[in-house]
């Protein structure tokens, strides 16, 4: 059914969202729209795969805007749910977009900005709602909005909402929300998890798979480079942001603390044009951050994971994993933020040896090989650190473990040595005081 729509002209939209998608030069759907919208907007439940830059937010938001169509009353009508702040901020600006010749009240609830403002905000109304789940509940509990009057609830990057640990705040969402209405999912993955959560919140969902769950778009081009310490990593990237005339490149870190020393180097040694961003950042530095950068007002950005789901920025061209993510499918939402949009875009790993077995299980996912390439001739071949070394050589053994439990390495633990026998020593009589006569 879906397939047919070559054209958002094959949709039945209002005039309003007519005019704003002609103003915004959108004309043909993605093929995730495609499938998607038609489902959405006969009422189906919807499961929607399909890979980071494929345009998700409007697949599921053009229908829910359709569906509420005006302003009324006091209480929303639609929710929708994301893990992150960065990713409630962006949805609420295309929402704006899409409504724009509409009266629709649309609301963003998120951690680390003015719950007053937000409260004032509700008092005024809401018709649609998007909100992260901790602040969401907040408001709730304080009896700000009631949900009695909900008919749908989206909840967008469903792997990430589960890795961040947010199911028992859904869970409760679940009991307080109306059993009757429609309910849709989005995700670049179809993990376990996401599965879970679909069974929970879906009813006989209709599932739309755009492409093999976890694949990277061909429009990125992606490499791979052995670098044997943290020096030669910093060499490395002053190399590529040295060489290179990208007009954006983003790094990506795996710890606050590695991002705040790339920044302060970066900014010393290369450009002052770089921000940075990580979940210790405030609300308004966070979105000032990602905004300069989206404006190209700064070329480089360097930032944790929280910017690795849904951030729409265009016009990335590298993408540099200066470490190797931890949780597997975050490769494919990092590399995701070039290439979007059809245009072609670079992503380079930086590997240590310690990161070599993190990569055999990312290329698992992904269903292909990371392409390794050769260091440049430019980039010194420095010794790395004891203490460094170490560190590296007590995680292998560890991974080694994990994989093999009967495997023993330079770092096993060692048998506990038996305690000494005590010496026999021979009793003290106890003192006798003898009187003087």
């Amino acid at each position: 059914m879906g397939q047919e729509a070559i054209s958002f002209l094959d949709f039945k939209f209002n005039k309003q969202i007519w005019s704003a998608l002609e103003e915004m030069g959108f004309d043909k759907p993605t093929p995730i729209q495609a499938k998607s919208i038609p489902l959405a907007m006969a009422g189906h439940d919807v499961m929607g795969i399909a890979q980071t830059g494929t345009g998700k937010t409007a697949a599921y938001s053009l229908p829910l805007i359709m569906k509420v169509k005006y302003a009324t009353g006091k209480d929303p009508r639609g929710i929708i749910i994301v893990p992150t702040r960065e990713l409630a901020s962006q949805i609420d600006e295309a929402i704006r977009q899409f409504a724009k010749y509409t009266d629709l009240r649309i609301v963003a609830l998120v951690g680390g900005a003015s719950i007053k403002l937000q409260r004032e905000q509700l008092e005024q109304g809401s018709d649609i709602i998007i909100a992260t789940p901790g602040r969401f509940m907040e408001l709730y509990f304080e009896s700000r909005f009631e949900l009695k009057l909900v008919k749908t609830l989206v909840l967008d990057e469903a792997d990430k909402l589960m890795d961040m640990g947010f199911m028992p705040q859904l869970r409760k969402l679940l009991e307080i929300l109306p059993v009757k209405r429609q309910n849709m999912l989005f995700s670049a993955t179809m993990s376990e998890k996401t599965i879970e959560l679909s069974n929970e919140f879906l009813e006989y969902p209709e599932v739309v798979e755009i492409a093999p769950q976890a694949t990277v778009i061909d429009t990125i081009t992606q490499e791979g480079y052995l670098v044997p310490n943290l020096m030669t990593k910093i060499n490395l990237l002053d190399y590529f942001l040295r060489k290179s005339d990208f007009e954006k490149v983003l790094i990506f870190t795996k710890t606050k603390t590695s991002a705040n020393d790339l920044y302060k180097f970066i900014g010393r040694k290369i450009t002052d044009s770089v921000r940075v961003i990580h979940g210790n950042k405030d609300q308004n530095t966070r979105l000032n951050a990602i905004n300069d950068f989206r404006a190209s007002e700064v070329k480089i950005m360097v930032a944790t994971d929280v910017v690795a789901r849904g951030i729409d920025i265009r016009e990335i061209d590298l993408v540099i994993n200066f470490d190797v993510p931890l949780i597997y499918e975050d490769y494919v939402h990092r590399v995701g933020r070039t290439g979007r949009h059809f245009k072609a875009g670079r992503a380079i790993t930086f590997i240590n040896p310690a990161e070599v077995y993190h990569i055999g299980k990312i290329e698992k996912i992904i269903n292909s090989k990371l392409p390794m390439l050769d260091l440049p001739a430019e980039i010194p071949k420095l010794p790395t650190p004891k203490e460094e070394k170490q560190v590296i050589d007590k995680e292998i053994d560890y991974q080694k473990r994990a994989e093999n439990p009967d495997f023993k390495g330079a770092f096993h633990e060692k048998k506990e040595r038996p305690k000494p026998k005590p010496t026999r020593t021979r009793e003290k009589k106890p003192f006798k005081y003898k009187r003087k006569r």
